[in-house]
């Protein structure tokens, strides 16, 4: 951790805002040589105005993974180091009231780009020995919560893809670890609050007094819950795992994130179920 990186490459993907944008400063900071990506090309033009080398990236659209893939390693000189799978969103609603097609568009951001840029780097660090795959998972990848279904599936996905490939690559240097944030300071229940409001019909729900209560969750201004932390907690999680001769499997970040993964290993499952309620209902 006390070694300077040398220009090593990092493909960081949702770097627009919170913990993508964070991540992608305290890497150039920390020395290495940052690719930060984000969907939105005005993203893309701030990113660059800071310094940042910066690239369009939609992880919902094959052809532009591809692209912003081959413009990095054309950056690079055919190298990367590290991959941090990032970008990602937030669907709100129960899970009836979500349509296969907005299910489809969770899994085409959150989970289906991450493997894509994936499978496109593993063949370049295997080529050059060695690199690291990061995942920016969930506390709700460990637990689930009401009206999350969407994104609790994403993020159960991610760890089971995580957890099978750290297996496959366990004769190889390249090295695979989730991080668990918990709350972060970010502009994530704001986005989620418009996809929300797009993509419900919580007027003919059977769940629509339950989702005013949601609603003044996503809309509420600053931290909604306590233990949250700022996004530099997870960018220190994610230098560990690119620096440690031995990066952890799993980071966990807040104390949320500790506690619900102690509870969920020790919990019967209706004692857990009784907790989750609660806190879906606040």
């Amino acid at each position: 951790m006390n070694k300077k990186s040398l220009q090593k490459a990092v493909l960081i993907t949702g770097c627009s805002s919170g913990i993508g944008y964070q991540t992608a400063k305290d890497l150039q900071m920390r020395g290495y040589d940052v690719i930060a990506t984000a969907r939105k090309q005005e993203d893309v033009k701030k990113l660059n105005s800071e310094g940042l080398f910066s690239l369009q990236l939609d992880l919902s659209d094959s052809n532009s993974i591809k692209e912003a893939f081959a413009k990095t390693l054309g950056h690079t000189n055919g190298t990367l180091y590290g991959l941090f799978n990032n970008g990602a969103y937030g669907q709100a609603g129960a899970v009836e009231d979500l349509s296969r097609e907005t299910i489809k568009q969770q899994f085409e951001t959150n989970v289906f780009g991450w493997i894509e840029l994936t499978n496109l780097a593993i063949p370049i660090m295997r080529s050059q020995g060695a690199g690291r795959i990061i995942y920016n998972s969930s506390i709700l990848g460990l637990i689930a919560l009401k009206f999350r279904g969407a994104y609790n599936a994403s993020k159960f996905a991610i760890e089971g893809f995580a957890d099978t490939l750290r297996l496959e690559l366990n004769n190889t240097k390249i090295f695979i670890s989730l991080i668990e944030p918990g709350p972060i300071e970010s502009k994530f229940r704001q986005n989620s609050y418009e996809i929300y409001m797009r993509t419900i019909d919580r007027n003919n729900s059977a769940f629509k007094d339950d989702y005013f209560i949601a609603e003044q969750r996503l809309q509420k201004q600053g931290a909604a819950v306590p233990f949250t932390l700022p996004a530099e907690a997870v960018s220190k999680k994610v230098l560990h795992a690119l620096e440690s001769n031995k990066p952890k499997p799993r980071y966990y970040v807040t104390f949320p994130t500790y506690l619900f993964a102690y509870l969920k290993r020790f919990l019967p499952h209706r004692i857990l179920d009784k907790i989750l309620i609660k806190i879906s209902n606040n």
